[in-house]
């Protein structure tokens, strides 16, 4: 059940990616109307709208806001006994490609990782993450993060990696029952700000007691510099806030969530 469920999601989300999804109405728009088909306008117009509303509103920037503030970053706890950092920051094919550890726009989830390390030497770091790709290669996130802590020096016994999971539920579940975590111990989760919500519903549910510890945001507070970033950024802005929704919305229908929108 597990492999069809990815499977699908994978399968899904290929075709149903609102930017995708809208150039292919637009396609189907013209292609209808060089046929003469009247009605081949609505979806040409739809398809167009998605776009004309990225470029003209702070629709990116709305529907991405809540999902960032929704865990405020807390104080650093004065002990911490281990931090998770899910992937998702790492790019396996470009590193098996390139023979050096190459990362995306999330990397501060990496980076972060290594300065916690040094300000709680006495910490755990466990990083998360397989391969969340339907053909994977060779190397696992794992293995690239391994390459990559041990390049700047993070390595040893309390640097443990988790190299099978393929989604935000396996990172849980695999996670927990691999490291299995003590009751009363302080656990920091690192992931993108926007993906914590649904993060931390799935690690709740997987059994965790854990501490939200956001990075990798994308908007400012109150509003500021909704039109800052390029048009080209806020496209990818808004199609990944569509998809933490679904996913928030698929992952509660699952029972893969503590709740359909997890709060502090």
């Amino acid at each position: 059940m597990e492999d069809f469920l990815f499977t699908l999601s994978k399968l899904f989300w290929l075709f149903a990616r609102p930017n995708t999804f809208a150039l292919f109405l637009v396609c189907l728009g013209v292609g209808l109307l060089i046929a003469r088909r009247r009605f081949g306008r609505w979806p040409a117009l739809l398809g167009l709208s998605w776009y004309v509303a990225v470029l003209l509103t702070p629709l990116a920037a709305w529907i991405t806001l809540p999902l960032e503030d929704r865990f405020p970053r807390p104080e650093l706890p004065a002990r911490v006994d281990g931090v998770v950092i899910l992937g998702g920051a790492v790019e396996q094919a470009l590193t098996e490609g390139r023979g050096i550890p190459a990362l995306n726009g999330a990397a501060e989830r990496m980076t972060e990782a290594v300065a916690l390390a040094r300000l709680r030497p006495e910490a755990r770091i466990v990083f998360t993450g397989g391969s969340a790709a339907l053909a994977p290669g060779q190397m696992s996130e794992a293995d690239v993060a391994r390459a990559l802590f041990a390049s700047l020096g993070l390595e040893g016994e309390r640097v443990v990696f988790e190299d099978r999971s393929r989604n935000t539920w396996e990172n849980a579940a695999l996670t927990h029952a691999q490291v299995n975590p003590a009751p009363g111990e302080t656990w920091l989760l690192v992931t993108s700000a926007s993906h914590m919500p649904r993060s931390m519903g799935t690690f709740r549910r997987a059994g965790w007691d854990i501490t939200a510890w956001p990075v990798n945001y994308s908007t400012r507070p109150g509003g500021a510099g909704w039109f800052d970033p390029p048009f080209s950024f806020r496209l990818g802005q808004a199609e990944w806030a569509a998809r933490e929704y679904v996913g928030l919305l698929a992952y509660w229908l699952l029972g893969r969530t503590s709740a359909l929108f997890p709060a502090p």
